[in-house]
């Protein structure tokens, strides 16, 4: 009986409350433009650097990449995924209950008083979700808190501006909902790269985007000091172990790595394949051990994280990189060619790919120590963190805290 009132509550809030809500919204709105105005006199804000609200692992590792350079850094983020929860800021135990209507609002005021530049993804800060979205980087600019915008996928994915017809047909059987946001998100590239002040991309992210200020391979950065090679004691007559850790199945081209290994067995070749699904990282990393390689993903035509992971613990990758991107990148002068040490396969190749590999097994050590120093050249804390202290330096936002171990 007791959660009857709540819900009843609750349901006016939703309904009632927040149609009312558009009645003050020039009093709220004036409210944000005087908060942003007094959080700018504020001198000695607590942190350089506010990383969220979306809670992506990516965050947890740029945060210590900026620590690095001895930036004061905090992670915020609304909820958490079962990825990992290792967030400094967590609006859902901080406004709770009911209040958790009003989480956006509260990570905004403390965003604003808290954090002197934020780095964030083209969804947007913490108003992204409400009314004054289009507004907020304009609440920035009175703030003085200088915004780094970047994507990491589906925030800027609008399909009507990519070539990869394989990837848009994966798309619409994964995430079928997905085209119902093309317009808000082309809104979102629209009003970030227009009024943020520094863009990053790479990846295929390109396809998506018209402009940006740095290019990156991927702005991906990972502890490689927690994703370090381990010694795994030998087993008599064990069978090539492939790891496949797919988050969506039609995008990461689970169904080819599936065909191609069971077929690869049929033949009589020793191998298996490992599938994990909706793990935490810690128990991905304990598996990625046993395994001898890491199969990615056939369809994107870039890596992410999971072949970071791989590479960084010794292993060698199976991912399609797409040839156009791969020489955007040797032009810029990102990478030397022949440098990026994945095995390139496509749906179309991928059982030859297995099978070349299955016989040629002595080298898969020599191929898992290239992808870790690749790695550690383009993807650990020191090599993303000087990425993000030159375009820190270059906002006029230098290291306010101690301990700096590089830079100057």
């Amino acid at each position: 009986m007791r959660i009857l009132p709540y819900r009843i509550f609750r349901f006016c809030i939703r309904y009632i409350g927040r149609p009312l809500g558009y009645l003050f919204f020039p009093l709220t709105f004036f409210s944000f433009i005087i908060l942003a105005w007094l959080s700018k006199l504020r001198k000695n804000k607590p942190f350089d650097i506010g990383l969220g609200p979306d809670p992506l692992i990516n965050n947890v590792y740029h945060k210590r990449a900026l620590r690095e350079y001895g930036y004061r850094a905090e992670t915020f983020v609304r909820f958490v995924y079962h990825i990992t929860s290792e967030f400094d800021v967590r609006g859902d135990k901080r406004v709770g209950g009911w209040w958790i209507d009003f989480v956006d609002y509260y990570l905004f005021v403390r965003a604003l008083f808290s954090y002197r530049c934020l780095y964030f993804y083209f969804n947007g800060g913490p108003l992204s979700r409400t009314m004054f979205a289009r507004w907020e980087p304009k609440f920035y600019k009175i703030a003085g808190i200088k915004t780094v915008v970047m994507p990491y996928g589906s925030d800027v994915q609008d399909f009507t501006r990519t070539q990869n017809l394989i990837f848009v047909n994966a798309m619409r059987k994964d995430y079928p909902q997905h085209r119902f946001d093309r317009k808000k998100i082309a809104r979102q590239i629209d009003r970030w790269t227009l009024k943020g002040d520094h863009i990053i991309s790479g990846c295929d992210w390109v396809d998506y985007m018209y402009h940006w200020d740095t290019l990156m391979l991927a702005h991906f950065s990972i502890d490689m000091a927690q994703w370090a090679p381990e010694t795994i004691p030998a087993e008599e007559n064990r069978p090539l172990r492939i790891l496949h850790a797919p988050n969506h199945r039609n995008i990461k081209g689970t169904k080819h790595f599936v065909k191609a290994v069971e077929e690869l067995r049929q033949e009589g070749l020793h191998m298996e394949i490992v599938l994990l699904e909706k793990v935490p990282n810690s128990e991905v990393k304990r598996v990625m051990a046993s395994c001898d390689i890491i199969a990615d993903q056939l369809i994107v035509g870039g890596y992410a994280m999971f072949t970071l992971e791989g590479m960084s613990m010794g292993k060698p990758v199976l991912c399609y990189l797409r040839k156009d991107l791969e020489e955007m990148f040797i032009e810029a002068g990102l990478v030397a060619e022949g440098e990026i040490p994945l095995i390139n396969c496509t749906p179309f190749n991928v059982k030859e790919v297995i099978r070349n590999l299955y016989f040629r097994r002595s080298e898969l050590p020599e191929i898992g120590r290239r992808s870790r120093a690749f790695v550690e050249k383009h993807h650990s804390l020191a090599s993303v963190g000087k990425v993000f202290d030159a375009i820190n330096r270059g906002l006029g936002i230098t290291p306010a805290g101690k301990g700096a171990q590089h830079g100057g």
